[in-house]
């Protein structure tokens, strides 16, 4: 016979603290029957495209230099549109994050004098000073580009009213971010962004409309660009990454814009024609190949996470019962300690760097001390198990990844094994 519970105490998982999770995972089995559901639609999607597409071993060869010819590389952008149902996509070892992917499609489709709409609130932290929120050198305000935003409604839904109100003659692209980055707020469906879309467009059919898709790819059987997005945009050190592609990101969408993005990327009159793919290729196929499953054990340790601490009296979001679509777990801690504690947790379960004890740093791009735990196999990827948030009041951890269930399993245990041993938290 299997004896669980005694590896888990070799790992540091107290008696009590086992029997308390493993009731609550056996409670969620049926829930994580449909999740297995919605995976199995995504990679059957994604093998479809690579069939379509006629993926061939050829495609994991790499390119050095001008990376002019590099059939894997073009084969793959290929891949990723007929999954994201979308005309064109770049795929890059040379956007070396989801900021710098966002960067590239904003300053690759606006101009000066244009504006730039946020419909979803405040964006994430990082972009604050791509747009100039928070002044910085080369921002797009430094380029005459304004900016401003509609933000949603109490409910956490769009404010289409405030929407259509908004958009002027100098609108030229609209951005909506799905996740919730640093924001306490419910992370938006793809049903939730198709009706902005349509909102947007009916008001004005030109304008451009991006969607930051990170942490969401694969959670849904549909994408934002299957519901009118003009460019969805990502990083492949999260979700459509596999945990195995070592950096990239991609902006997929229609031609026009993501040529122009392919300007910015590289520089006028080279785009998507240049860039090798060095030794990538192998990693990003099998990743995107893999990513559907991978995105799925998130998921899991993301439920997990958050019926485990919202049993426990602590707010998290979302909720233990609700529909996902993303994978990020946020949990209101309500103190340093706790945040800290939480995250010494994540980095203790973690295959890398377990000894590793996370402290807070001032993390350029943020307006206060950052503390971040992921012991991964590709430094920041957060489609693996990590756990990061600001210290500042009210302390909330952002919880998210897991290549496998039981690794996130372990992950969400530990770190409740770490606030027990501080006297942070009593089991019921």
């Amino acid at each position: 016979m299997i004896d669980t519970k005694a590896i888990y105490a070799s790992l540091g998982i107290s008696p009590e603290v086992y029997s308390y999770c493993e009731k609550i995972a056996e409670e969620l089995k049926e829930r994580f029957g449909k999740i297995d559901e919605t995976a199995e639609y995504n990679q059957l999607k994604v093998i479809r495209a690579m069939h379509e597409c006629k993926v061939s071993e050829a495609c994991l060869s790499g390119t050095t230099g001008y990376g002019y010819n590099d059939i894997g590389r073009d084969m793959l952008e290929e891949v990723y549109a007929k999954t994201f149902n979308t005309e064109a996509a770049l795929v890059r070892p040379l956007i070396s994050c989801g900021t710098h992917a966002l960067a590239t499609a904003l300053f690759g489709n606006l101009r000066p004098g244009d504006e730039l709409l946020s419909i979803a609130g405040k964006p994430y932290d990082t972009l604050e000073e791509v747009i100039g929120i928070r002044p910085s050198t080369g921002s797009l305000a430094e380029y005459g580009i304004t900016y401003r935003q509609v933000d949603l409604l109490p409910d956490g839904n769009f404010d289409l009213a405030g929407i259509r109100a908004a958009i002027g003659p100098k609108t030229k692209l609209v951005t909506i971010q799905r996740s919730k980055g640093y924001e306490v707020r419910r992370t938006l469906s793809v049903k939730q962004i198709g009706e902005a879309i349509a909102c947007v467009k009916s008001v004005r059919p030109d304008v451009i409309v991006m969607v930051d898709n990170c942490y969401g790819e694969f959670v849904e059987t549909i994408e934002p660009s299957d519901v009118g997005a003009d460019m969805i945009v990502g990083s492949l050190i999260k979700n459509p990454g596999g945990g195995l592609a070592p950096v990239g990101g991609y902006i997929a969408g229609t031609k026009a814009c993501v040529e122009r993005a392919s300007f910015r990327m590289t520089c006028p009159g080279l785009g998507a024609e240049v860039g090798p793919s060095l030794t990538m290729n192998q990693s990003f196929y099998q990743g995107f190949f893999m990513a559907p499953v991978v995105t799925a054990s998130a998921l899991k340790g993301a439920i997990f996470a958050a019926n485990i601490y919202e049993r426990l009296g602590f707010p998290v979001l979302p909720d233990g019962r609700e529909e996902r679509h993303d994978i990020i777990e946020a949990i209101t801690l309500g103190s340093p300690e706790a945040l800290c504690a939480f995250c010494r947790g994540i980095q203790k379960a973690a295959p890398v760097d377990s000894f590793v004890t996370p402290e807070p740093w001032d993390m350029p791009g943020y307006d206060s001390k950052v503390i971040m735990a992921a012991g991964a196999f590709v430094s920041g990827s957060s489609i693996e198990l990590s756990a990061d948030g600001p210290l500042k009041p009210p302390y909330n951890v952002y919880f998210q990844g897991g290549l496998t269930w039981p690794s996130a399993k372990l992950g969400i245990m530990t770190s409740l094994e770490e606030l027990c041993r501080e006297n942070l938290v009593k089991l019921p």
